[in-house]
């Protein structure tokens, strides 16, 4: 399928702003982050975030072609149709958060430390010293336009997904229902760390654990890029028998071991 792997292209387009920065900030003497480099990785983590959950919305309609519409799955979700639902997916957020990031920039910034290990835009506005109590209420507007409608799309796919499957065979619903089930893990799996994400920008968290904060951040951007190849690989035969031989090997190596170590004794 197409949205998985536009999916890991988004994941690895996030990891790439996020990570060699992080490791390049822990190497340096300094610790210190440029204010140019810091404000270009709030837009490149913003547009990922937003265009993982616009991905996730996607895949959830096709879901639903695939199940409702079975014999009109290939007319519908053509490839071209494909390249406009991808297209819109990677196009939607970076014009959507653009537009409220081209206030950012404009922002003059007096503060110098950030509570987190990247750069996020709520924290980039509370370290300016511009006047700008604005900005907060179109972030709000931005969080609607970037989280509502994913979610009508997704409960109109899943609510006519269950209607379809109500009626067919339980063997059939199974099949069905199997098909969505690494979909349904992928997208709690980001919902509770976008979750995560947007309380810690908007609230004071400073009565929670700092090492408990660090993971909840770096949750959001290193677990379901993770995660989400071994969902939608499970799928797949082969790696389900890849895994399981590993799992076999690891299972069987404490006996190997122990054998290793009576015959060296001997």
């Amino acid at each position: 399928n197409v949205f998985p792997c536009i999916l890991s292209i988004n994941e690895i387009y996030g990891s790439t702003a996020l990570l060699p920065t992080i490791m390049a900030v822990l190497l340096s003497e300094r610790h210190e982050l440029s204010v140019q480099w810091c404000i270009a990785q709030v837009y490149f983590l913003h547009t990922y975030a937003s265009a993982e959950f616009c991905i996730l919305a996607v895949m959830g309609y096709d879901r639903y072609v695939a199940i409702c519409n079975p014999l009109q799955y290939h007319s519908i979700i053509s490839n071209s149709k494909t390249g406009k639902l991808a297209l819109l997916a990677g196009m939607y957020p970076a014009l959507v958060f653009g537009g409220f990031y081209s206030l950012t920039i404009r922002l003059r910034f007096c503060g110098k430390v950030l509570p987190k290990m990247y750069c996020v835009n709520m924290e980039l506005v509370k370290n300016s010293c511009s006047p700008a109590p604005y900005i907060s209420i179109v972030g709000l507007v931005l969080i609607l336009l970037l989280i509502v409608p994913q979610i009508l799309l997704i409960v109109f796919s899943y609510a006519h997904i269950l209607r379809v499957c109500r009626k067919l065979p339980r063997e059939s619903q199974r099949n069905a229902l199997k098909t969505c089930v690494p979909h349904l893990l992928s997208l709690t799996n980001y919902s509770i760390a976008s979750l995560f994400e947007i309380i810690q920008s908007r609230f004071n968290m400073s009565h929670i654990a700092i090492e408990a904060r660090i993971f909840l951040s770096l949750y959001f951007f290193i677990i379901p890029p993770i995660t989400n190849p071994v969902l939608y690989g499970l799928g797949t035969q082969m790696v389900r028998v890849t895994l399981l031989k590993l799992f076999v090997r690891y299972q069987m190596l404490p006996t190997l071991l122990a054998k290793a170590v009576a015959v060296a004794s001997v």
